[in-house]
């Protein structure tokens, strides 16, 4: 090979990798022809060998070509610190009501790396080595792609049926849009059929990659695209059963209460209710607590940050709790809900009943 050839070659390649880094979204066959100046069938062999490396991807055959794992890895953004992402997984998976397999993956060269798991207890059920590539591992795949399949870009998770498991995939962003990691669920095939799983786990798994991605800095969650004016839907009422799965949740309340000047007071909460109540607690040097039993007239808010938006709000009195009311379990279900594991029970001095006399719930744009 001459120096004339190389130095062709290598001007293609870089100029290939320009058009790619340029259009995160994905880029036509057509449009990088133009830019290069090249033949098809080179252009094709430096696709080929690029995709191979893990430099390009492409969602489906004939579709447009976006950077790969090993190319976004060249942006600006330093990598997730794995450590950090594992404990917010950790905490999280420690927080829900899933039975099978979780796994946390990361893009790799060689397939999805799994960085982290939390194997089901069932006798039957899918596992990973955590620090091992899975190329089988195709749900993951398809979440971490930046430009994925339409159904994944169209649903904003990946399912994929084998003979032997189902998997469930969705992304996890730190911009709220570019997948840099991706949750998944997997499940022996025999339990599970897919629209059955994605019925009893898709919500649930919604808004954990949602508040993974939030914790890692993300303003919203809109995975694979950027939020459009007005794409929202109209603000809706939720119904009973959704107001209680919502407050199953691991947000706090926005408690209001009045000061003894009569001027506002508003702190946020850990809040668990029980389908007629809410309890809240009260740590050590709360004046909140005070202001309470001075007056128990109370209203708080429950919401989340990111589409679909939802929030509950209510209105009631607040009653201290009889000081012989055991506080330790209540405080280790509060500590598992939002820290993903046991909180010293002495930190709490006080909890609260509130009974609302208004519970309203929506979601959608406000």
């Amino acid at each position: 090979m001459t120096d004339d050839t190389v130095s062709s070659t290598t001007e293609r390649t870089l100029k290939l990798v320009e058009a790619l880094l340029a259009q995160p979204g994905g880029v036509t066959p057509q449009d990088l022809l133009a830019r290069l100046g090249s033949s098809r069938s080179t252009l094709f062999l430096l696709l080929h060998t690029l995709k191979r490396l893990g430099y390009v991807e492409q969602a489906e055959k004939r579709g447009r070509y976006s950077p790969g794992p090993r190319l976004r890895a060249w942006q600006s953004a330093p990598a997730i610190p794995a450590a950090d992402l594992s404990l917010a997984f950790y905490q999280e998976a420690a927080r829900g009501p899933v039975t099978e397999t979780l796994a946390l993956a990361l893009p790799s060269p060689g397939g999805p790396l799994v960085l982290s798991q939390v194997e089901s207890s069932q006798q039957v059920r899918c596992a990973f080595t955590p620090g091992q590539t899975y190329p089988s591992l195709e749900a993951a795949s398809q979440a971490l792609m930046t430009q994925p399949p339409a159904a994944v870009l169209e649903n904003g998770c990946a399912l994929v049926a084998s003979p032997e498991s189902l998997d469930l995939a969705l992304p996890i962003c730190r911009d709220g849009t570019h997948p840099e990691a991706a949750l998944v669920l997997s499940a022996p095939a025999f339990r599970w059929q897919p629209q059955q799983i994605l019925a009893e786990y898709l919500p649930e798994l919604r808004a954990m990659a949602a508040r993974l991605s939030y914790r890692l800095g993300a303003p919203f969650y809109f995975p694979y695209r950027q939020p459009a004016a007005g794409e929202l839907n109209p603000e809706m009422a939720l119904s009973a059963e959704e107001i209680r799965r919502f407050l199953q949740g691991p947000w706090t309340a926005r408690l209001a209460c009045l000061r003894p000047d009569g001027q506002p007071h508003v702190i946020p909460v850990w809040q668990e209710w029980d389908g007629q109540d809410f309890y809240v607690v009260a740590w050590q040097g709360s004046q909140w607590a005070d202001y309470l039993r001075q007056n128990p007239n109370v209203s708080l808010i429950v919401d989340e940050p990111w589409p679909p938006l939802r929030r509950v709000t209510g209105r009631g009195q607040a009653a201290l709790l009889d000081p012989g009311f055991n506080l330790a379990p209540l405080l280790q279900r509060l500590a598992r809900r939002y820290l993903g594991q046991d909180a010293p029970v002495a930190a709490a001095e006080r909890a609260f009943r509130i009974r609302p006399q208004t519970l309203r719930g929506w979601q959608g744009a406000f």
